[in-house]
């Protein structure tokens, strides 16, 4: 598998956020390569089913060449909008559907295949065999590369991985969302070979006020000088540093923010120091 360390993540690119037109699209493609973001993260329903269709188009006018990049995308919610005749949102699993849905993708990113496809959320009605075949007939046709999952326990993943290898889950994780370095969902992918992508690597740290968020603001800020770097690249630099390697899906469309967390990879946290951020999220001394 070869993706980019930090990966865009293409969420509020389109009518779920900054709604940027085809050419702000095509520049920010752009910045992210030059800064060595090869990896576009996608799900079907961003922009409720829209801002694939939108990527797809810019991405024809930038230039740029497909296999200069990486294109994921994710499957299985069903979306309750105009733009599907949905009486209540679920998770469709079926073997149609889940190659129905990656033809579409294909189509609406305008491209031949897709690098890496992961279903978007586990479904207490999927069966492990009827996913195995779609997926088989998927990679037999050359439409996707890789498969992966996202949002998976560990036992949901031991469950599908009988079936086929898992090459990818991506899971939330953050300083703030760390429950998968102590659940066993990070052990049991460093175990298997599943290398982890974090969605929301920042965490509740800029987005809530209170007594976790102004300790962790409170040590981040002893830091920034020793380090030279911002809160954010800190928050990043916590998170980079795990050993299963994780790979950051990084939100922001923000362009000096991009090459921020670019900047970031090479901030190697000292031990003692990675522990005090941790101990500041967590309020407590390590047992």
């Amino acid at each position: 598998m070869t993706y980019s360390r930090l990966i865009a993540g293409t969420m509020t690119w389109g009518s779920w956020g900054k709604q940027l037109s085809k050419k702000e699209m095509a520049a920010l493609m752009h910045h992210c390569i030059s800064n060595n973001i090869t990896t576009f993260d996608h799900a079907d329903i961003y922009g409720a089913y829209t801002t694939e269709i939108d990527f797809g188009k810019s991405f024809i006018e930038s230039g740029i060449k497909r296999e200069d990049v990486q294109l994921i995308s994710k499957c299985g919610i069903q979306y309750v909008c105009d733009n599907r005749d949905n009486k209540v949102k679920h998770y469709n699993y079926s073997k149609d559907y889940i190659i129905w849905s990656v033809e579409e993708s294909l189509k609406n990113l305008n491209t031949e295949y897709l690098d890496l496809l992961l279903l978007h959320r586990p479904s207490p009605l999927m069966v492990a065999e009827e996913i195995a075949e779609a997926i088989t007939i998927l990679k037999k046709d050359g439409k996707i590369r890789d498969f992966g999952v996202s949002n998976f326990t560990p036992s949901q993943m031991e469950m599908i991985s009988l079936r086929m290898d898992i090459d990818v889950n991506q899971i939330e994780f953050s300083l703030t969302q760390h429950s998968a370095m102590h659940d066993g969902t990070l052990d049991y992918m460093m175990t298997s070979g599943i290398k982890p992508m974090a969605w929301s690597p920042l965490g509740s740290v800029f987005k809530e006020d209170n007594e976790q968020t102004r300790r962790i603001h409170k040590q981040l800020g002893e830091l920034m000088d020793k380090y030279n770097a911002t809160e954010d690249q800190l928050l990043l630099a916590w998170t980079l540093k795990h050993p299963s390697g994780i790979h950051p899906v990084v939100g922001t469309t923000n362009k000096d923010r991009l090459k921020l967390a670019v900047e970031a990879q090479k901030i190697d946290l000292e031990l003692e120091d990675w522990f005090l951020i941790s101990v500041a999220c967590q309020g407590h001394k390590v047992p």
